[in-house]
């Protein structure tokens, strides 16, 4: 069974239609990257996934669980589901060690002596426990992208969500993030990933798929589908980003 079964998803926005009958599986431990020109869906599809969008047909399912169906505590969703997104989205009066307390505290009820150790945790794992004390203001991109990949962690989640989370980054920050995706994947995180850092695809993912107008258009390891693509839409894209200097 996988992980994450995506089904005949559908989402639209008055006559947009962003995801159409978009079908996905996720095994357990691997890593997808979701590849795919600004509109294709990537965004949306991660937020449906994390139950921040309602969907308008079709079904999600985590761990054999309908997380679709209008009855399932949300909480408890995301509580398995990390997301990290391309900004930030850090509170700027909070310190690094109050932003990453915060939601086990106040949603899911975590002791505050417990969030703290757990949090503390984290924070050594992206090599940012000095920092516990700082506010977001005197870190650089790098590392506020960090504590918001610690903050998704805090929580133990079974699948992480990446939306284009080095795209707000300098150019010589986005090293240090991918770096901490690519230890996630030694540990076995399952990931959905969407980027257009096509050397990280290469280098990690276990499927990427080509999305274009809310669909899977090509799918299938990134030697295929970076190296040799199918589809005459994927080939123009690549063809693009290879002239873009970013494959």
């Amino acid at each position: 069974m996988s992980l994450l079964k995506v089904e005949n998803l559908r989402k639209t926005y008055g006559p947009n239609v962003v995801l159409r009958d978009f079908s996905l599986d996720v095994e357990e431990h691997d890593v997808v990257v979701l590849i795919g020109a600004s509109g294709s869906g990537k965004s949306t599809l991660l937020r449906c996934i994390d139950l921040l969008e309602t969907v308008d047909d079709g079904l999600i399912e985590l761990q054999g669980q309908e997380i679709t169906d209008p009855r399932v505590d949300a909480d408890e969703v995301r509580s398995r589901i990390g997301i990290v997104f391309q900004s930030f989205n850090l509170f700027p009066h909070l310190t690094v060690l109050q932003n990453i307390t915060l939601a086990p505290r106040k949603v899911h009820k975590v002791p505050a002596e417990a969030a703290r150790e757990r949090a503390l945790a984290m924070l050594d794992r992206v090599g940012l426990k000095h920092r516990a004390d700082a506010y977001p203001d005197h870190l650089s991109g790098g590392q506020q992208q960090r504590v918001a990949i610690a903050r998704s962690l805090v929580n133990d989640p079974v699948l992480m969500l990446f939306d284009e989370v080095t795209s707000a980054l300098d150019p010589e920050l986005v090293g240090e993030v991918l770096a901490m995706l690519r230890d996630l994947k030694s540990d076995g995180m399952t990931m959905l990933v969407a980027t257009h850092e096509m050397g990280f695809a290469r280098q990690v993912a276990d499927q990427v798929c080509f999305l274009d107008g809310g669909r899977v258009l090509e799918r299938g390891a990134p030697e295929q589908v970076l190296g040799e693509p199918v589809e005459e839409r994927t080939q123009q894209f690549l063809k693009r980003i290879i002239e873009a200097g970013r494959l």
